[in-house]
């Protein structure tokens, strides 16, 4: 798996006349090599020569051991210690990873990524270096999945659906969106998995109509939407999540959103197929939702991609022309926000097969009332 990976970034390097790549501890460094780092104020860089010699890591020496069990690749490395500093450690391993230099060509770097500190002590050494933005190339090389990708996604959507069903049960007048957040967090660790993929999200009544609503004390009232927004961690792949729920019954236009907004998903998920693309699975949720007279109420993209991260390519919105390949995995979340008033998203993550697409959340889209 992960020699593949390699081979593939190697080839795009030298089509692109990169001389190499040169990684932070991030979700890039994780997809080629399987270390994973916490990101702290000691240099860490992996560098990736184009040539296809073996990678060199440059990491803090109370990092080595960690290193040395945990990659998943042969690494050079190149340990330093606080008492002498990470830059005879970078020039050692530039050396080995350059061995005629870098003159007049490129190292790709992470520019969403990388810090100042880590660029400066780049410059140090190389005072003529000249960068690209490694970001393109990584985001295209992960937007496909293979088997055990998606394996490990689909466990990921399992456990947090198991965790979602647990969540919607404890549901009760009174208590505060907080509350519900901390029970669907233990929800989602008690399902399995490693962590939350992100901090989830508990949007009721007027507070719905905010798609990124942090949570609050505001208590859950009978009559409330409730969106939920969540997902798990499995072995490093994430799944994302949103089903919206009724607290008693809800208004007439409430019920009319929701099922725009089903109809909209429905809609998205049909349009799903290898060769299509983002805007045109984009056009088929906004249309639903334009023609039922709320257009201008669908206030975000239809959907985004994921895996290692929450959000990676393929974006799902006009302007996203790329044909979407067999093992892209994205989500369909078409929303109606009405401000001050109410809101409804309905999410599902998403695997484009080789002859068609398959959706992996499988809990119900019908309106659930508790």
């Amino acid at each position: 798996m992960y020699t593949s990976r390699l081979e593939r970034l190697y080839t795009n390097l030298r089509a692109m006349g990169h001389a190499g790549m040169v990684l932070m501890p991030d979700a890039n460094l994780t997809y080629l090599s399987g270390l994973r780092f916490h990101r702290g104020k000691r240099l860490t860089l992996a560098i990736f020569p184009a040539d296809g010699s073996e990678p060199c890591l440059v990491l803090p020496v109370l990092e080595q051991s960690l290193a040395a069990a945990s990659t998943a690749i042969a690494m050079r490395l190149f340990p330093w210690a606080d008492a002498d500093g990470p830059q005879a450690a970078l020039a050692a391993a530039l050396a080995v990873a350059f061995p005629r230099g870098l003159q007049g060509t490129t190292l790709a770097v992470e520019h969403t990524s990388m810090r100042v500190m880590e660029l400066r002590a780049l410059e140090l050494l190389l005072p003529a270096l000249q960068t690209a933005d490694a970001g393109p190339l990584m985001a295209a090389l992960r937007m496909t999945k293979d088997a055990q990708e998606v394996a490990a996604i689909t466990e990921a959507v399992h456990l947090v659906e198991r965790a979602l069903q647990a969540t919607i049960a404890q549901i009760r007048p009174g208590m505060s969106e907080r509350f519900l957040s901390r029970l669907c967090s233990e929800a989602i660790i008690v399902a399995g998995a490693a962590s939350e993929s992100f901090e989830n999200i508990i949007a009721a009544g007027p507070n719905a109509a905010n798609p990124h609503h942090q949570n609050s004390d505001r208590p859950l009232q009978v009559g409330d939407l409730i969106i939920i927004d969540c997902g798990a961690c499995y072995n490093g792949y994430i799944s994302d999540i949103t089903r919206t729920v009724a607290l008693g019954e809800p208004s007439a236009e409430a019920r009319q959103i929701y099922a725009l907004t089903q109809a909209a998903n429905a809609a998205g998920r049909q349009a799903c197929r290898p060769g299509t693309s983002g805007t045109a699975i984009d056009h088929a949720t906004r249309r639903v939702i334009a023609e039922g007279g709320y257009g201008d109420y669908f206030i975000h993209r239809t959907g985004h991609g994921f895996g290692i991260e929450t959000h990676e390519l393929p974006n799902i919105v006009a302007g996203s022309d790329a044909p979407l390949l067999p093992g892209t995995t994205f989500t369909i979340e078409p929303g109606i926000y009405l401000p001050g008033r109410t809101g409804v998203r309905i999410e599902d993550d998403m695997l484009i097969t080789a002859d068609g697409a398959r959706s992996l959340t499988t809990l119900p889209r019908e309106l659930q009332v508790v």
